[in-house]
């Protein structure tokens, strides 16, 4: 049998906030006070390709939402040479405005999402006000415009999409949930997006407050650790501690993935 390939994995912080912990733990947190939190896009290079995963927000967003948008998605990868219009693969973790408000950014790309979370996005649950507060409407009618241009792969569960890399779905945060599951030169690392916002979510078992099936969150966060070589090797979508944990690439922009966390 063949060696799995190696990727070079990248977290690339292109925006901030300041919350507080009651917000980012379901029913709230005994403890609060301000909590920071890190907006981040994702690259897998390797094998003569490059995978993004994600597609952070763009201006209108931040100021409508109040966030510190530092950098844009495409902006934050040049960074690492990596130029936005040319990508050919896009994964998208899910559809909340601040994962797929970038894809103007990537105008070649075939994005790669779950049925459900097109279902979802499109659906009846959109009309209730806590849920549909976390999608843009612009940003949903633009991949729906994507499907008809023949540039969205869709995935029904688990999926391959080349060796050493898959896409593994989770749902829980929301209807189509997934998380990129990639071989690196320490074993295998799982880029969790919002599947776990926090390492504390995970690492206590206290979700982030936006649910769409509790259960599922739960399940999912054994799920994480099972698909990663090291539970540590679990990377998740929001936490400052991976700007910490990981070296940062000349710049202070990006943070290798593919090795040892400093935890």
């Amino acid at each position: 049998m063949a060696a799995l390939p190696e990727y070079r994995v990248y977290a690339l912080k292109y925006a901030e906030r300041m919350g507080r912990r009651s917000e980012h733990f379901l029913g709230g947190d005994p403890h609060d006070g301000p909590h920071a939190m890190d907006y981040f896009v994702w690259a897998i290079v390797g094998e003569g390709r490059c995978w993004i995963v994600d597609t952070g927000f763009e201006r209108a967003d931040a100021e409508s939402r109040g966030r510190k948008l530092l950098r844009t998605a495409g902006q934050a990868l040049g960074a690492i040479g990596i130029d936005a219009a040319k990508a050919t693969d896009v994964i998208v973790t899910h559809l909340h405005y601040d994962h797929a408000g970038g894809f103007a950014q990537f105008p070649a790309a075939r994005y790669h999402l779950q049925d459900r979370e097109m279902a979802y996005a499109t659906g009846r649950h959109m009309a209730e006000r806590e849920i549909g507060r976390h999608y843009t409407a612009g940003h949903v009618v633009g991949m729906v415009e994507r499907v008809f241009a023949g540039r969205v792969a869709f995935h029904d569960g688990d999926a391959e999409l080349a060796p050493g890399l898959s896409l593994h779905f989770l749902g829980g945060h929301t209807m189509g949930m997934q998380a990129v599951r990639v071989r690196t030169r320490i074993g295998w690392i799982v880029l969790a997006s919002d599947a776990t916002h926090y390492y504390e979510n995970f690492e206590t078992g206290r979700p982030f407050y936006i649910v769409h099936d509790l259960a599922a969150v739960l399940q999912g966060y054994a799920k994480l650790k099972s698909l990663a070589g090291d539970p540590r090797f679990v990377v998740p979508g929001h936490d400052p501690l991976v700007c910490k944990y990981y070296s940062a690439e000349p710049g202070g922009i990006a943070y290798r993935l593919d090795a040892e966390p400093k935890r």
